[in-house]
Protein backbone atom coordinates (compact mmCIF):
# COMPACT_ATOMS: atom_id res chain seq x y z
CA UNK A 1 0.00 0.00 0.00
CA UNK A 2 3.04 2.27 0.28
CA UNK A 3 3.89 2.14 -3.41
CA UNK A 4 4.72 5.60 -4.71
CA UNK A 5 7.31 7.64 -2.87
CA UNK A 6 5.08 10.74 -2.97
CA UNK A 7 2.04 8.84 -1.71
CA UNK A 8 1.23 9.09 1.98
CA UNK A 9 1.15 5.90 4.02
CA UNK A 10 -1.85 4.05 5.39
CA UNK A 11 -1.86 3.09 9.06
CA UNK A 12 -3.78 0.72 11.24
CA UNK A 13 -3.98 2.57 14.53
CA UNK A 14 -4.76 0.38 17.52
CA UNK A 15 -5.77 1.08 21.05
CA UNK A 16 -3.56 -0.86 23.46
CA UNK A 17 -5.36 -2.13 26.58
CA UNK A 18 -8.36 -4.30 25.75
CA UNK A 19 -7.50 -4.36 22.05
CA UNK A 20 -3.95 -5.78 21.82
CA UNK A 21 -3.40 -6.88 25.41
CA UNK A 22 -5.81 -8.03 28.08
CA UNK A 23 -7.66 -5.28 29.95
CA UNK A 24 -6.56 -5.36 33.61
CA UNK A 25 -7.77 -1.95 34.80
CA UNK A 26 -4.47 -0.12 35.00
CA UNK A 27 -1.55 -2.22 33.79
CA UNK A 28 0.94 -1.25 36.48
CA UNK A 29 3.20 -4.33 36.68
CA UNK A 30 5.00 -5.84 33.71
CA UNK A 31 3.79 -9.33 34.65
CA UNK A 32 0.21 -8.15 33.97
CA UNK A 33 1.03 -7.83 30.26
CA UNK A 34 -0.70 -10.61 28.33
CA UNK A 35 -1.71 -10.43 24.68
CA UNK A 36 -5.22 -11.19 23.59
CA UNK A 37 -4.51 -14.51 21.81
CA UNK A 38 -5.14 -13.33 18.23
CA UNK A 39 -3.24 -10.03 18.55
CA UNK A 40 0.30 -11.07 17.52
CA UNK A 41 -0.98 -12.69 14.32
CA UNK A 42 -3.11 -9.60 13.59
CA UNK A 43 -0.10 -7.30 13.94
CA UNK A 44 2.03 -9.64 11.81
CA UNK A 45 -0.61 -9.37 9.06
CA UNK A 46 -0.52 -5.56 9.27
CA UNK A 47 3.28 -5.65 8.92
CA UNK A 48 3.17 -8.12 6.02
CA UNK A 49 0.63 -5.96 4.16
CA UNK A 50 2.93 -2.94 4.12
CA UNK A 51 0.62 -0.90 6.34
CA UNK A 52 1.92 0.84 9.45
CA UNK A 53 1.02 -0.64 12.85
CA UNK A 54 0.68 2.25 15.31
CA UNK A 55 -0.54 2.20 18.92
CA UNK A 56 -2.55 5.17 20.21
CA UNK A 57 -3.32 4.82 23.91
CA UNK A 58 -4.58 6.87 26.84
CA UNK A 59 -2.41 6.18 29.89
CA UNK A 60 -4.01 8.30 32.61
CA UNK A 61 -2.46 5.97 35.20
CA UNK A 62 0.53 8.32 34.88
CA UNK A 63 -1.57 11.33 35.91
CA UNK A 64 -3.15 9.28 38.70
CA UNK A 65 0.27 8.27 40.06
CA UNK A 66 -0.15 4.52 39.44
CA UNK A 67 3.01 4.37 37.29
CA UNK A 68 5.37 6.72 35.48
CA UNK A 69 6.23 7.36 31.83
CA UNK A 70 9.32 5.15 31.96
CA UNK A 71 7.09 2.22 32.99
CA UNK A 72 4.82 2.80 29.99
CA UNK A 73 7.87 2.88 27.74
CA UNK A 74 9.14 -0.37 29.29
CA UNK A 75 5.75 -2.00 28.60
CA UNK A 76 6.00 -0.93 24.97
CA UNK A 77 9.56 -2.28 24.70
CA UNK A 78 8.38 -5.58 26.21
CA UNK A 79 5.41 -5.73 23.83
CA UNK A 80 7.66 -5.39 20.79
CA UNK A 81 10.09 -7.98 22.18
CA UNK A 82 7.23 -10.46 22.58
CA UNK A 83 5.75 -9.55 19.20
CA UNK A 84 9.13 -10.13 17.53
CA UNK A 85 8.86 -13.81 18.51
CA UNK A 86 5.69 -13.93 16.38
CA UNK A 87 7.35 -12.10 13.48
CA UNK A 88 5.49 -8.87 14.24
CA UNK A 89 6.18 -5.36 15.49
CA UNK A 90 4.50 -2.09 16.38
CA UNK A 91 6.02 0.63 14.21
CA UNK A 92 5.40 3.40 16.74
CA UNK A 93 3.71 3.89 20.12
CA UNK A 94 1.97 7.12 21.12
CA UNK A 95 0.43 7.68 24.54
CA UNK A 96 -1.34 10.41 26.44
CA UNK A 97 -0.24 10.68 30.11
CA UNK A 98 -2.89 13.27 31.03
CA UNK A 99 -6.26 13.35 32.73
CA UNK A 100 -8.48 16.45 32.81
CA UNK A 101 -9.56 16.11 36.48
CA UNK A 102 -7.37 13.51 38.21
CA UNK A 103 -3.76 13.70 39.39
CA UNK A 104 -1.32 16.56 39.72
CA UNK A 105 0.54 18.97 37.45
CA UNK A 106 1.91 18.62 34.88
CA UNK A 107 -0.31 15.64 34.08
CA UNK A 108 -3.65 16.92 35.34
CA UNK A 109 -4.83 19.01 32.44
CA UNK A 110 -7.16 19.15 29.50
CA UNK A 111 -5.13 18.31 26.41
CA UNK A 112 -5.44 17.59 22.72
CA UNK A 113 -3.79 14.16 22.98
CA UNK A 114 -6.29 12.26 25.18
CA UNK A 115 -8.66 10.25 23.01
CA UNK A 116 -11.21 11.09 21.73
CA UNK A 117 -9.18 14.23 20.94
CA UNK A 118 -7.21 13.87 17.70
CA UNK A 119 -3.78 15.07 18.88
CA UNK A 120 -1.94 11.73 18.93
CA UNK A 121 -3.38 10.72 15.56
CA UNK A 122 -2.32 14.02 14.03
CA UNK A 123 1.15 13.72 15.60
CA UNK A 124 1.55 10.23 14.15
CA UNK A 125 0.38 11.46 10.75
CA UNK A 126 3.00 14.22 10.81
CA UNK A 127 5.79 11.97 12.10
CA UNK A 128 5.13 9.03 9.78
CA UNK A 129 3.60 10.74 6.70
CA UNK A 130 0.21 9.05 7.15
CA UNK A 131 -2.98 9.77 5.22
CA UNK A 132 -5.53 9.73 8.04
CA UNK A 133 -8.49 9.64 5.63
CA UNK A 134 -7.29 6.28 4.27
CA UNK A 135 -6.34 4.86 7.68
CA UNK A 136 -8.15 2.86 10.37
CA UNK A 137 -8.41 2.96 14.15
CA UNK A 138 -9.27 -0.26 16.00
CA UNK A 139 -10.34 -0.05 19.62
CA UNK A 140 -12.66 -1.28 22.33
CA UNK A 141 -14.34 1.99 23.39
CA UNK A 142 -16.59 4.69 21.98
CA UNK A 143 -13.67 7.12 22.51
CA UNK A 144 -11.65 5.18 19.95
CA UNK A 145 -14.45 5.41 17.39
CA UNK A 146 -14.91 9.12 18.09
CA UNK A 147 -11.17 9.74 17.67
CA UNK A 148 -11.23 7.95 14.30
CA UNK A 149 -14.22 9.99 13.15
CA UNK A 150 -12.55 13.26 14.22
CA UNK A 151 -9.73 12.74 11.69
CA UNK A 152 -11.72 11.05 8.93
CA UNK A 153 -10.35 7.55 9.59
CA UNK A 154 -12.51 4.42 9.71
CA UNK A 155 -13.23 3.28 13.26
CA UNK A 156 -13.51 -0.42 14.06
CA UNK A 157 -14.90 -1.70 17.35
CA UNK A 158 -13.52 -4.92 18.81
CA UNK A 159 -15.61 -6.91 21.28
CA UNK A 160 -12.60 -7.57 23.53
CA UNK A 161 -11.75 -5.43 26.57
CA UNK A 162 -14.60 -2.99 27.16
CA UNK A 163 -15.93 -3.56 23.64
CA UNK A 164 -18.55 -6.07 24.73
CA UNK A 165 -20.27 -3.22 26.61
CA UNK A 166 -20.21 -0.68 23.76
CA UNK A 167 -23.16 -0.12 21.46
CA UNK A 168 -22.22 2.05 18.53
CA UNK A 169 -23.51 2.74 15.08
CA UNK A 170 -20.34 4.78 14.44
CA UNK A 171 -18.19 1.73 13.73
CA UNK A 172 -17.31 0.94 10.12
CA UNK A 173 -17.13 -2.67 11.33
CA UNK A 174 -17.61 -4.51 14.62
CA UNK A 175 -15.12 -7.35 15.10
CA UNK A 176 -14.82 -10.21 17.55
CA UNK A 177 -11.12 -9.43 18.14
CA UNK A 178 -8.13 -7.68 16.60
CA UNK A 179 -7.42 -10.42 14.03
CA UNK A 180 -11.01 -10.26 12.77
CA UNK A 181 -10.69 -6.45 12.54
CA UNK A 182 -7.40 -6.59 10.62
CA UNK A 183 -8.76 -9.15 8.17
CA UNK A 184 -11.69 -6.77 7.54
CA UNK A 185 -9.26 -3.87 6.97
CA UNK A 186 -7.30 -5.91 4.43
CA UNK A 187 -10.53 -6.86 2.61
CA UNK A 188 -11.67 -3.22 2.71
CA UNK A 189 -8.36 -2.17 1.12
CA UNK A 190 -8.52 -5.11 -1.34
CA UNK A 191 -5.12 -6.38 -0.13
Amino acid sequence: MMSKSNEKKVAVFMDRDGTINEEVGYLSRINQLAFIPEAPEAIRLINASGLLAVVITNQSGIARGYFDESFVESVHTRMNALLAKAGAQIDRFYYCPHHPTEGEAPYQKACDCRKPAPGLLRQAADDLDIDLSRSYLIGDTAKDLEAARSVGAKGILVRTGYGSEVESSDAAYTADHLLDAVKWVLRDLCL
